[in-house]
């Protein structure tokens, strides 16, 4: 889809085509500006350094505001996976409190559906994957309703079955939440936007330079890299299904672990 199409690419190609484009916006200013440098009076110039000041000064507020929701973003993936893994440990607490044989089926249930959660964390940036991996989870939460039935209709005086499907009830609700929130990113509107931004921003710090006869190569590439970076980050940290900054799945595998041990 044309709407993803920054964030469906690879961190290699991200980075050479915002380094490519700044660093092409740069020498592109400065290259006008030596054209224009006779052209442009003491004051002219006066004006023009106001104007670049304009320009980066804007795309700092930018980049400054995008980052800062990006960040609370991939905060609240780190929230969304421990509630998911809460309602998961307490759906298997209670589960070892149903009768049997309901009691094996329902946390044998509850360690595939962790597998699959797992699996999704890893491998979800692949689209045909991610709806298989669904598809199994559906089905788990189907089969715990239909567990949680038969233990109601053998025993409807167990006040335990109650908060099995209580809990089984949270875990459909945290996997929603959390799945809304992976995809839940910057519009790629305004990552253009900033990109924009930026290459206008290096191409007046270009075109100033042009005019002054100085290409101020360091300073230029600095400043080149400096946005690049930070667009890279903002478009990582709204990449969590495939970036390289990651919420960090500890809890998850932690819970896993507890649930393969024997019971006491």
């Amino acid at each position: 889809m044309s709407s993803e199409f920054l964030y469906s690419q690879s961190e290699t190609l991200i980075a050479v085509l915002l380094l490519a484009l700044l660093l092409g916006g740069a020498e592109a200013g400065y290259r006008i500006g030596r054209r224009r440098q006779s052209q442009n009076s003491e004051s002219a110039k006066s004006r023009i350094s106001a104007v670049q000041s304009a320009t980066l000064a804007l795309l700092g507020l930018l980049l400054g505001f995008t980052i800062g929701t990006s960040i609370s973003r991939y905060d609240g993936r780190k929230k969304d996976l421990v509630n998911e893994v809460n309602a998961i440990g307490t759906a298997a607490l209670r589960a070892r409190l149903l009768p049997a044989p309901e009691r094996g089926e329902a946390v044998n249930l509850i360690r595939r559906y962790v597998d699959n959660r797992l699996e999704s964390s890893h491998r979800s940036w692949d689209p045909e994957l991610r709806n298989e991996l669904d598809q199994k989870a559906s089905q788990v939460h189907e089969q715990l309703w239909l567990l949680a039935a038969a233990v109601a209709k053998k025993e409807p005086q167990n006040f335990t079955t109650g908060l099995f499907i209580q809990a089984v009830n949270e875990v459909i609700d945290s996997k929603g939440s959390r799945d809304a929130g992976l995809d839940n990113h910057v519009p790629e509107t305004v990552l253009f936007l900033l990109l924009t931004a930026a290459v206008l921003g290096v191409g007046m710090v270009g075109y100033v330079n042009g005019i002054a006869g100085h290409r101020a190569t360091v300073v230029t590439a600095m400043l080149s890299v400096l946005f690049g970076l930070t667009i890279f980050v903002i478009v990582d940290l709204d990449r969590p299904r495939r970036g390289l900054i990651q919420v960090s799945q500890k809890s998850m595998i932690e819970l896993k672990n507890s649930l393969d041990k024997p019971p006491a």
